[in-house]
């Protein structure tokens, strides 16, 4: 093989091409994370109510590092995503120096039991609010359940001129529903759905005008519903 002159010359070739792109290579790495392409600026945009600028400073200045080709997309948008009431962060880059962020807030259904509260979109997330909104009790896994079905009764209930105050679903699937004005709705399993609309029908025309106070309205029934009045006496026998 030392007397082969032509594959001496090839493997020379070979050895000269890989030394220019080791070259190139540290060149180009030296580049990537050398100081001279900073990120100079950080645009953070999105409809905050609940976000601070204190707490988005506080994550620009503590939680990204590196250059403008090596600040990591992934860490920044999680890094951000810590803030309590963020929902999600997309980060981009823009040449030559910026990072643009976009910060999509949590909007608040209900609360979570005593634990946390529920999202619009039906996720759960862990932050402190002083709103007035209604709360949710059901087995862990059912967040999203339990909002779609929350926004359902709420428009059912509309006609009546009430609102879910409380809503609960047990482990066997069973609802009840307290609403704003104390009366609890036992609704059981299956057609729910026809039930509170059954009620919503009703209220005003018959079970608001009773004279006695309504504490529950029970319409586990095909046809019909049970009303508890705790003030209510049964005539005296004749």
């Amino acid at each position: 093989m030392w007397d082969n002159h032509r594959a001496l010359g090839f493997i020379a070739t070979c050895l000269n091409w890989l030394a220019v792109l080791a070259l190139l290579f540290a060149g180009l790495f030296y580049l990537v994370h050398s100081p001279l392409f900073p990120v100079r600026k950080i645009n953070i945009q999105g409809q905050m109510a609940r976000v601070t600028p204190v707490q988005l400073r506080y994550i620009a200045e503590n939680e990204l590092s590196g250059t403008f080709f090596t600040v990591d997309i992934d860490q920044t948008r999680a890094a951000f995503g810590k803030l309590p009431w963020v929902r999600e962060a997309q980060v981009r880059r823009r040449w030559p120096d910026q990072l643009d962020i976009m910060v999509l807030e949590h909007k608040a259904l209900a609360r979570w039991g005593e634990n946390g509260l529920i999202g619009t979109d039906g996720q759960w997330f862990d932050a402190a609010s002083d709103q007035s909104l209604p709360v949710l009790f059901g087995p862990q896994g059912s967040e999203g359940e339990m909002a779609k079905a929350l926004a359902r009764f709420t428009a059912a209930l509309a006609p009546s001129g009430l609102k879910p105050l409380r809503l609960w679903m047990n482990e066997r699937r069973a609802w009840r529903v307290e609403l704003d004005n104390g009366v609890v709705l036992e609704l059981g399993r299956g057609a729910v759905d026809e039930r509170i609309h059954r009620f919503a029908q009703n209220w005003k025309t018959t079970l608001s005008v009773l004279p006695y106070q309504v504490d529950t309205v029970d319409l586990r029934y095909p046809n019909g519903y049970a009303v508890k009045m705790p003030d209510y006496k049964a005539p005296a026998a004749k």
